[in-house]
């Protein structure tokens, strides 16, 4: 049996898709929360998760930034001829947001001690670290918001094998657009949910949580404990991948993941909208609209999540295979996009036929979307990443990348969360070249 070992998770990082064929018919070694039963296992031959060519043959870390390379030797020259920052040189940015709005941003610590942690069952429950962006009432006050802490920096690019071209206090250092703990923006605004990659961490999908928020959305991004190379969390601790030593060692079946990370959300859910909020600008959020979205198998949850808990109204899976199939009731309506690449893997027919799979089950309003010249980082901040410290990049420019996301993304919350037209939905447009419809 092809294992999934921890070298290979760095190879891919988010990518869903590279966990073995051969576990997706594996029985789980841990235990699942009480929502795991609204899936069923998915029965998949072995051939149909296959691992897209260039990642099946390419497990070495430094593959991860470099989705041409097919083994380590092909990316460490272009590591070592990378343009890293230099002393006195501009910060590094996230792209600027593009909505009205100016964003604050803080962060929560949630513990869920109702369940048994899947990874760590010692640990004393279930812990989320929770950054929550929203719209501000003016710009300019508040501190700065970090991008993210220099331990969890250091540990990504460490498991990435690119210490060499993205020192961990500059990616740590990133300039962001958030001011922290600044005054909300009147009104009520929709929640949308994020749920990144497995390895990676919430602040990997900072340029759309911050573009969303300026669009006048309060978007909860969640850490998932022990699912990511590394986790800050209050007392100095790191909370680091347990979850891949379990996946590569116990045989454990990838949906354990998406069922965990459906519990986690029903628990964010209750805290940020139940009677006892744990963020004191809650009364901001309009629990009557509610969206989730994530990347790889984070985005493969926001299905799971839909099935768990009916209070999520929409959800899309950036480039995630899906590791269950639909109940018989779909998902009661509910719309649904999938985003991916445009090469063999998410087209129709594609290596991943999660997705060939899931679509006819999709029940309510509906998109395949794919994007020609993107990898499987694209959906995230991995493409600035790659831009900002001069690391080999796939075909479509990071900019380009940032905003194809951005604008498809918001267009589908705009549409189902707050009832207003967009046309980009329905078919492709000279705007947006890069992408293209399937099934229509």
């Amino acid at each position: 049996m092809t294992r999934f070992t921890r070298a290979a998770a760095a190879a891919v990082l988010t990518c869903s898709l590279a966990l073995p064929a051969a576990l997706a018919t594996a029985a789980p070694a841990v235990a699942a929360p009480a929502d795991a039963t609204a899936f069923a296992a998915v029965p998949t031959p072995a051939t149909a998760l296959a691992s897209p060519p260039a990642v099946a043959t390419a497990f070495a870390p430094a593959t991860a930034f470099a989705p041409a390379a097919t083994d380590a030797t092909a990316f460490a020259p272009a590591v070592a001829s990378a343009s890293s920052v230099t002393p006195g040189a501009a910060r590094p940015a996230l792209p600027a947001p593009t909505g009205k709005y100016a964003i604050g941003r803080t962060v929560l610590t949630l513990v869920d001690r109702s369940r048994t942690d899947p990874w760590v069952p010692t640990a004393d429950g279930r812990e989320l670290m929770v950054t929550v962006h929203y719209p501000a009432a003016r710009p300019g006050t508040g501190r700065p918001a970090p991008y993210a802490t220099g331990e969890e920096a250091r540990l990504l690019i460490e498991a990435l094998g690119v210490g060499a071209a993205v020192p961990a206090d500059a990616l740590a250092g990133m300039r962001t657009h958030g001011a922290t703990d600044a005054r909300p923006a009147p009104g009520r605004h929709p929640l949308v949910l994020l749920s990144p990659g497995f390895g990676g961490s919430r602040w990997t999908l900072s340029h759309l949580a911050e573009d969303l928020a300026s669009r006048g959305y309060v978007v909860a991004s969640v850490d998932h404990a022990y699912e990511s190379y590394g986790i800050s969390v209050p007392g100095g601790r790191t909370l680091t991948c347990v979850a891949c030593t379990a996946l590569d060692e116990g045989g454990v079946h990838p949906g354990v993941v998406t069922t965990t990370r459906a519990a986690d959300m029903r628990f964010v859910l209750d805290r940020l909208t139940g009677p006892r909020p744990a963020w004191r600008h809650a009364r901001v959020i309009d629990a009557r609209r509610v969206g989730m979205a994530g990347h790889s198998i984070g985005g493969a949850s926001a299905a799971t999540a839909m099935v768990a808990d009916r209070r999520i109204d929409a959800g899309i899976n950036m480039d995630g295979a899906f590791w269950e199939d639909l109940p018989a009731e779909g998902l009661r309506g509910r719309p649904f996009m999938m985003l991916g690449t445009h090469d063999g893997t998410h087209l129709p027919g594609g290596g991943d036929r999660s997705w060939d799979r899931m679509w006819p089950t999709l029940d309510g309003w509906k998109r395949w979307v794919t994007v020609a010249g993107a990898d499987h980082y694209t959906f995230s901040d991995f493409p600035v990443i790659q831009d900002r410290f001069g690391l080999p990049a796939p075909t479509l420019p990071a900019d380009r990348g940032v905003a194809v996301t951005r604008t498809y993304v918001a267009a589908f919350f705009d549409r189902h969360l707050r009832g207003l037209e967009r046309p980009v939905l329905d078919g492709s447009t000279p705007d947006n070249p890069e992408v293209h419809f399937q099934h229509r």
